[in-house]
């Protein structure tokens, strides 16, 4: 039985799944808002908040970790991990806990990614995008079966976006779409960075996993758009009526509340990578890092070649106590 715990800038994830006749079984999913990016742009610092909120989450992964025969547990840092200055604080805090991190590269991780969704996928000689808009970085890749013709961590997610277009925006409609459109074209901006790569590349089919897509295929959904997709049309339509909801603080069919905050975010987000890349729409993928990470944890043939020579790091053998 193996375990991976995965540490975003904005949710903590925890996987156990063990290999049952040649598939991996997931027997425990728990995630948890923990928003360790929180003012990372800002500061470069985890605040003394967040370090806590995350520490108390790795203490209740520990206790469950605790309550399987595991034979491996890996525990992945991201984004914040990348570029705070007291990550090793943070890390060596962990290690008293009895959980060893590792931090990733933003390609290591799109590594990751990319196996985790195909490992859902049928096998195709199509050219496949896959997205994923994480709280400090979004990971662009592009393959074909397991070859992976670009791959691409950048440095704008969900969490870093509401930080800086939301915290201070007036609580009225006009102010809220203006950082919408501020947000939307900055995410442009950025993501224009690799568009000749992506064009180059090509791609036939469009797939976008995390929590900020999960919303807003719910949210087209609840608005009679067909399950699972989002479409670039649809985020337009939705503009207004988005904005409303979060300046009245009314419901919306799939919108949950711990999301709440980052649903204008992660619309500049996905709207701004979907315009520079001519994405008309995407399809969502319930699978992405952790899943990569079981997968490569029983090498998994199906996705073990797609993760060779990324250099990941190794493994812890012990249970964490």
């Amino acid at each position: 039985m193996h375990a991976c715990i995965d540490l975003g800038s904005n949710s903590f994830h925890l996987l156990i799944g063990e290999w049952q006749q040649g598939k991996i079984e997931i027997v425990e999913r728990l995630s948890e808002k923990v928003q360790l990016g929180e003012n990372v742009r800002q500061t470069g610092r985890i605040s003394p908040a967040a370090f806590e909120r995350g520490l108390a989450c790795l203490r209740r992964f520990s206790h469950l970790m605790a309550q399987y025969p595991l034979q491996q547990y890996w525990a992945l840092g991201t984004n914040t991990f990348r570029v705070t200055e007291n990550a090793d604080a943070f890390i060596a805090s962990a290690g008293e806990i009895g959980i060893d991190i590792s931090v990733i590269s933003g390609v290591q991780e799109a590594v990751l990614i990319y196996a985790g969704v195909i490992t859902e996928l049928p096998s195709s000689d199509v050219h496949r995008l896959v997205i994923d808009i994480g709280g400090g970085s979004t990971e662009v890749i592009i393959g074909s079966h397991h070859q992976r013709l670009l791959t691409d961590s950048l440095p704008i997610g969900s969490v870093a976006w509401r930080d800086r277009f939301f915290c201070d925006v007036s609580p009225d409609t006009e102010s809220v779409l203006a950082a919408m459109d501020a947000g939307r074209q900055a995410a442009i901006e950025v993501f224009a960075a690799v568009a000749p790569g992506v064009a180059r590349c090509g791609w036939q089919q469009a797939h976008a996993s995390s929590g900020t897509v999960k919303m807003l295929a719910a949210i087209c959904q609840g608005q009679g758009r067909p399950a699972g997709t989002v479409s670039l049309e649809a985020l337009r339509e939705l503009k207004s009526l988005l904005a409303e909801t979060i300046v009245a603080q009314g419901e919306l069919a799939g919108l949950k509340e711990a999301r709440r905050d980052l649903l204008l975010p992660g619309w500049c987000v996905l709207s701004g990578l979907m315009e520079a890349y001519r994405v008309s729409s995407v399809q969502f993928s319930a699978t992405a890092l952790r899943e990569g990470m079981l997968d490569f944890m029983v090498r998994n043939e199906k996705t073990f070649d797609a993760m060779t020579q990324s250099d990941l790091p190794s493994i812890s053998s012990a249970t964490p106590g």
